[in-house]
């Protein structure tokens, strides 16, 4: 007998040999025909792999991130096995699963696929996948590897066996399919319902541009039809919510091939919006301690090499700025850390001057490359809302605590309400990955995960995702299309106070190394705001939306009222505009609802003569006829509503 501790610390004792379906069995039927891989002490297993020893086994089903890759990395191997009855002669490459499906790589020689071949691919990769076919794992020696591989002239899957260890090499075989493969799959064939070709596109082997290029083929399947019905809708809406189209729109940013790649231009609105923002993160910050300072956009080459940033991001960084002195450098700054570390240096702290608190708006360049941008989310120069606190190591519990509240505050404030709290701590088994002491990676880390439960936060622990300088928080939020996005990020740093020798004098009277922690709401604004804008589909809440109200008078003859009620809003701090364009009402209306304006007043003779305003608000239509007080009113609270003091 062998004893299998499940997840909840159950134990489950059962005869040498089970398998982990068995184990499922036993927990009960129904759970098991759910179940579709497994991972045992560790290491990802069949659902039918013989268990030999005590060990610990968690089961998964596709509700689970593990149980997804094992169904999307098997269907990747009936998609080939699709492909190559079509395709006879194409070599097989190499097929994974990704965040949302799976692709394979082929190399088709002189044939090629396009869009019009999805259906028929589509159609055959379902007759496959009735044929309910087992997924068999098979150890292979590496000699007989090669010669199956070099006999089907297929130089890639060659190249992936000579790189690897005689004994550790295995192949799938479904039906009459066979793959080189390490293994994590699904049951068999069946347990697969629907499948979408999502799209073709070309990759070079290895992702090296000197190699010859492949055919990508990407998709996505589900155990159910309906589910994958769910997700293309999902898509449609998501294309509807793309920050790039919305931002057009509603006429916040725009960029220019003249100005370069990946720089962002903010218009008036989006440079409106985005004031506000840091208007109302910056109110926060004053209460909360934090002075604001100012830095430079360039930085000698040498302050990023004693920050260790060069040497990290100095293949991401724009080249060097040469003067006309010799052997002078600069950049344009990565990161506003080292800049912070040096207004610290300006004079010497007590420990009773600690913590000090720094924020700026900082904007900071990286070159990334080409093909990797993307809109506001991946572009060259970005403003972080940047903060470095410099406290004692008594004061980082609380000041960790303090910097959880206010990055809540801002998610509540703004709609992200979803989200996972993930506490990245160091690797206990390779500590030649990090600096410091251990003793200070200790408290750091037990400050981070009590501070997280006292805050109640809802955590998952990653071993191994720490930073090289110390462990941090991140906060992984849930948007309104369930997509999840990482915004909001804590670390604790206690390297580059070595590196910049910073000290504060202590009450012993010697000096001592302060704890750096680095900590982002935003991350980005750039980021922020496209993330933002999918979220909501571009309807802010009220106290940030660029325009909150649109007057809409009938006829010319009630311009002067109009201006008379956008005075009165104006004088209130409420953001309105009068549309005076020689349209038709309706066509007023359509226009302020394409521009996600949330209030709509109508002006004419009766709203003129009982010095009233009529209200439409965006996507509910009228919501009836008040005075110009009761409408300011009403705006005030709904403002409230989302917007609480810190």
């Amino acid at each position: 007998m062998i004893k299998i501790t499940l997840p909840d610390g159950s134990i489950k004792e059962l005869a040498k040999y089970s398998t982990p379906i068995d184990v499922a069995k036993s927990i009960s039927e129904g759970f098991a025909r759910n179940v579709i891989s497994a991972n045992f002490n560790g290491t990802t297993v069949e659902t039918s792999t013989p268990l030999t020893t005590d060990g610990s086994l968690i089961l998964y089903t596709f509700n689970d991130a593990a149980g997804k890759k094992a169904f999307w990395h098997s269907s990747a191997h009936v998609l080939a096995e699709a492909i190559l009855s079509f395709h006879p002669n194409a070599k097989l490459t190499i097929g994974p699963a990704i965040d949302n499906g799976f692709y394979y790589d082929l190399d088709l020689g002189d044939e090629t696929l396009s869009e019009k071949d999805f259906s028929a691919i589509e159609k055959k990769f379902l007759e496959i996948a009735r044929g309910k076919h087992e997924f068999k794992m098979r150890e292979v020696s590496k000699a007989d590897a090669l010669a199956k591989y070099k006999s089907e002239n297929n130089p890639y899957k060659v190249e992936l066996i000579e790189n690897l260890t005689d004994g550790d090499i295995t192949f799938c075989d479904h039906s009459n399919f066979t793959d080189l493969c390490r293994g994590g799959h699904i049951p068999n064939t069946g347990i697969i319902k629907a499948i979408k070709i999502m799209n073709v596109a070309g990759a070079y082997w290895r992702g090296d541009e000197k190699n010859n290029q492949l055919t990508r083929v990407y998709g996505i399947s589900f155990p159910k039809q309906k589910m994958l019905t769910e997700y293309l809708d999902l898509l449609e809406e998501a294309k509807k919510r793309d920050h790039r189209k919305l931002g057009k729109e509603l006429e916040l940013f725009t960029f220019s091939q003249k100005v370069g790649a990946g720089l962002p231009l903010w218009l008036p609105k989006g440079a409106a919006l985005r004031q506000r923002l840091e208007d109302f993160l910056k109110k926060a910050l004053k209460k909360g301690g934090y002075e604001m300072v100012v830095t430079p956009h360039i930085g000698q080459k040498e302050l990023y090499e004693t920050s260790g940033h060069y040497e990290k991001y100095g293949e991401d960084s724009f080249q060097p700025i040469k003067t006309p002195k010799m052997d002078e450098e600069f950049l344009l700054k990565p990161m506003n850390c080292p800049h912070h570390c040096e207004i610290y240096n300006f004079k010497p702290f007590s420990y009773k001057d600690l913590p000090k608190r720094y924020a700026e708006f900082g904007t900071v360049y990286r070159y990334e490359q080409s093909g990797e941008l993307h809109g506001m989310t991946r572009v060259r120069s970005f403003t972080q809302d940047d903060a470095h606190i410099f406290c004692t190591p008594d004061q980082l519990k609380d000041e960790f605590k303090a910097t959880i509240d206010l990055v809540l505050y801002v998610f509540n404030s703004l709609g992200f309400n979803d989200f996972v709290a993930q506490v990245s701590l160091r690797d206990p088994e390779k500590p030649e990955k990090y600096i410091g002491k251990d003793e200070n990676w200790v408290k750091a880390e037990a400050a981070i995960i009590e501070a997280a439960e006292e805050k109640g936060l809802s955590t998952v622990v990653e071993t191994g995702e720490a930073a090289f300088y110390g462990p941090k928080l991140d906060f992984m939020v849930k948007d309104a299309l369930g997509r999840s996005w990482q915004l909001g990020t804590i670390q604790v740093d206690y390297n580059l106070p070595e590196r910049f020798d910073l000290t504060y004098k202590g009450a012993d009277n010697e000096n001592h190394r302060p704890i750096m922690i680095h900590r982002a709401p935003f991350g980005s604004m750039e980021r922020f705001i496209a993330v933002l804008l999918e979220h909501t589909g571009g309807n802010f809440p009220l106290w940030l939306t660029p325009d909150q109200v649109i007057l809409l008078p009938i006829s010319d003859k009630y311009q002067k009222y109009s201006e008379k009620v956008l005075e009165s809003l104006e004088n209130s701090e409420i953001r309105a505009l009068v549309d005076n364009r020689s349209e038709k009402t309706g066509r007023k209306i359509r226009d302020a609802e394409i521009s996600k304006i949330p209030f709509m007043v109508i002006v004419g003779e009766k709203e003129e003569q009982d010095g009233t305003v009529s209200v439409r608000k965006h996507g509910e239509g009228d919501i009836g006829t008040f005075t110009i007080e009761e409408f300011i009113s009403l705006i005030k609270e709904e403002e409230s509503k989302t917007l609480k003091n810190f």
